[in-house]
């Protein structure tokens, strides 16, 4: 079922403008190329309107914010809404500090999002003014468990419902939901939280599948967010250090079929 959306990427290879940070950057670009589309990652504000003209998505990621690129998001982002592309928000960092927290709220202000992907920190951050982030990673007492599942997704709804965004609270599993259908995804590894933008590479997943399936947007993003888990966990070996784990996240992904992605995908409707 879900081995569809990804076929579609392979087959359209749609143009994704990302403006990432400066981390990740080149693995973004990576695995976007990997799953079957192609990267544009351009963030000088003179240019992007131009660029995400001739895209067929945009994502944007706050994780190393500046005045200039700043600007350059909300100038893509106001563009690709007018020409109907999806838009991808990543609030990392999202309530660590002021102009973090404060630009995520110009950019829904000003921007409409077809996906919003962030740990439960950063999303709680989005959908209420306050929160406890550390850094990018979720706060422990954030944690999606069996008791604290259903008031997460009921904000969850809540949010999708304010925002029209489908909302993706990623951690040890992965919520998602846009106020109408839910799922709670089980794929993926402990070892992806010890490599460097594994969140940032799925956002620009996310802004793949989105690109190409635009007529099903809730599944697509399940289907992205359940394949980079299952490559995180076809990556995984015992004794594997962290860079060759990076690599052959990658691999993974650019090996990665629709039967592949059908027989891995660990999906639970809510």
């Amino acid at each position: 079922m879900y081995g569809q959306y990804l076929e579609q990427v392979q087959q359209q290879k749609p143009l994704v403008h990302c403006i990432t940070n400066y981390v990740t950057v080149n693995d973004c670009a990576n695995i976007v190329l990997a799953c079957g589309a192609s990267p544009i990652m351009a963030d000088e504000a003179k240019e992007v309107e131009d660029i995400t003209s001739i895209c067929n998505s945009l994502v944007i990621n706050i994780g190393t914010l500046n005045e200039r690129t700043v600007a350059a998001m909300v100038k893509a982002g106001k563009r690709a809404n007018a020409l109907g592309h999806p838009v991808i928000l990543d609030p990392v960092g999202a309530g660590a500090s002021a102009l973090r927290t404060e630009t995520v709220f110009q950019l829904l202000r000003e921007v409409k999002f077809t996906a919003i992907r962030g740990n439960i920190s950063e999303i709680k951050t989005v959908a209420m003014g306050s929160g406890t982030t550390k850094g990018v990673d979720a706060d422990v007492a954030d944690e999606i468990n069996e008791q604290t599942l259903p008031e997460v997704l009921q904000f969850a709804r809540r949010l999708a419902e304010e925002t029209g965004a489908v909302i993706i609270i990623t951690g040890k599993q992965d919520l998602l939901t846009d106020g109408v259908h839910s799922c709670l995804i089980s794929n993926g590894h402990a070892m992806m939280s010890h490599i460097t933008g594994s969140g940032c590479m799925l956002t620009c997943l996310l802004g793949a599948y989105l690109a190409a399936n635009k007529t099903n947007l809730f599944a697509a993003c399940a289907a992205a967010v359940a394949e980079m888990g299952l490559a995180g966990e076809m990556a995984y070996q015992p004794n594997c250090g962290t860079l060759t784990f990076r690599t052959r996240l990658l691999d993974a992904v650019s090996t990665m079929t629709g039967n592949m992605l059908d027989g891995g995908a660990k999906i639970e409707a809510l």
